[in-house]
């Protein structure tokens, strides 16, 4: 799930103070709580002081006023002056029923997408408008939302879905009950799209769904209709996705590659992976290749989308290495990421990126003890990682705690109230896109 500019609501009140009135308290930028003195209106003065000691706020109107960007991923606070409050106005229900299309569009394209997802109930009108195709049209010319978290689970059979939007740092709730009910599990994502496969009794299947549309189709057969390993990627220019069929998830690898193209409608057979064993069955899709960990032959096996043949990238894998996951970043960087050390009191976890040149593991960071042990207190808990954009999440799945990391930035944050709470919840990368098609 990259920022993008938002439209910051500037009223002209005091009230979107509230961003930053915590337990009754105003917050310094740092954090650190402020004493405030109540606010009066009409010409009286505030003498009481405000920000650091000896300091005096003598201006009736001057209030701290937080400038967010609901739409990006980065905040700036800024001090400006507000203005005294007024009333609500009333809204006349028929000057609003009579509002131009175009419009509409302008001020729903500024709303984030979970809203306008439950607007959709508000009118018949709304919920035709956001599936008119001139609406996703200018929805498509928009920046992202930016990066989203989207946690996938079965609870008493019944498909539940959460997603964690970064910009807005805030869960929201998706019903999932339009799938089919099939025995299915969560593939991956890929510019709004959610890829799952599964049995229908016992024929497997694979679907691709938009969770904000309540879309969703099944795939054709494959040639060799096993359980296999799959990812999903899309191509934003032409609009169009296909999906990678490896081995089968049993290690059978006498399996040929195949490849799911949405423009054909079809799948298509490729060369055989020449691999004797995996390391693990987590890939890592970016500039065009697919990556894989094997340990015969030893290092990563690669396989070009566009000629569709494999290659083996001899890069030994770091020493010491107990579990490793691959995750793409952006242009062309290649993560691995795991943990080290024989022992409970050794271990860390590490993070390395693929030098091309030399064909070799560079290290780039180390996750803070502190994380470390609140996210894996025990040495053989398993944890799960995703990635996309720099960005990569750890999860663990007997905390139920979530771990995000900026590469770029180098900042390691909890994912607030994380909802991983279920043992079987399945996690990944989510961009949340109207205008991403089915077809």
């Amino acid at each position: 799930m990259v920022g993008s500019p938002g439209d910051s609501s500037e009223s002209g009140s005091i009230v979107s103070n509230s961003h930053s009135l915590r337990n009754g308290g105003l917050h310094d930028d740092d954090g650190c709580p402020r004493q405030v003195s109540p606010i009066r209106i009409g010409g009286s003065r505030n003498t009481s002081p405000i920000g650091c000691v000896g300091s005096r706020n003598t201006s009736p109107s001057r209030q701290k006023v937080i400038k967010t960007k609901p739409r990006g991923l980065d905040e700036e606070t800024v001090a400006t002056f507000g203005k005294v409050v007024h009333p609500d106005v009333q809204m006349e229900d028929n000057i609003w029923a009579m509002l131009p299309e175009d419009l509409l569009n302008e001020i729903l394209l500024r709303v984030p997408p979970f809203m306008i997802f439950r607007l959709r109930s508000v009118c018949k009108r709304w919920n035709s408008i956001l599936q008119d195709s001139c609406f996703l049209k200018f929805h498509s010319q928009v920046p992202s939302h930016g990066p989203c978290l989207l946690t996938f689970w079965k609870n008493l059979q019944t498909p539940q879905c959460s997603l964690f939007s970064l910009p807005l740092k805030a869960w929201y709730r998706i019903p999932f009950t339009f799938l089919p009910q099939w025995a299915f599990w969560l593939v991956g994502s890929s510019a709004g799209l959610v890829c799952f496969s599964g049995l229908d009794g016992l024929t497997f299947k694979t679907l691709v769904c938009n969770p904000l549309t309540q879309t969703w189709r099944t795939l054709p057969g494959m040639h060799y209709n096993q359980q296999r390993q799959l990812i999903m990627v899309v191509d934003r220019i032409d609009r169009s996705f296909k999906v990678i069929a490896t081995g089968d998830i049993f290690g059978d690898r006498s399996l040929p590659t195949e490849v799911y193209d949405s423009k054909l409608d079809r799948w298509s057979l490729h060369q055989i992976m020449p691999a004797v064993n995996l390391c693990s069955s987590k890939m890592a899709y970016c500039d065009s290749r697919l990556y894989l960990e094997t340990l015969s032959p030893l290092g990563l096996m690669m396989y070009r989308l566009d000629p569709g043949y494999w290659e083996h990238i001899p890069a030994r894998f770091p020493r010491s290495l107990l579990d490793g996951y691959l995750v793409a970043g952006t242009q062309k960087r290649l993560f691995l990421v795991g943990r080290i050390g024989l022992y409970s009191t050794l271990q860390s976890m590490r993070i390395w990126e693929l030098d091309h040149a030399k064909i070799t593991w560079v290290e780039i960071s180390r996750m803070p003890p502190k994380y470390f042990r609140a996210l894996l207190r025990l040495s053989a808990e398993r944890f799960e990682c995703v990635g996309q954009d720099n960005l990569i999440c750890f999860t663990s799945w007997n905390q139920g705690k979530g771990l995000l990391y900026d590469v770029d930035k180098k900042v390691w944050s909890w994912i607030a109230g994380c909802a991983l709470q279920s043992y079987n919840s399945q996690v990944c990368f989510y961009e949340p896109r109207f205008d991403a098609s089915i077809y």
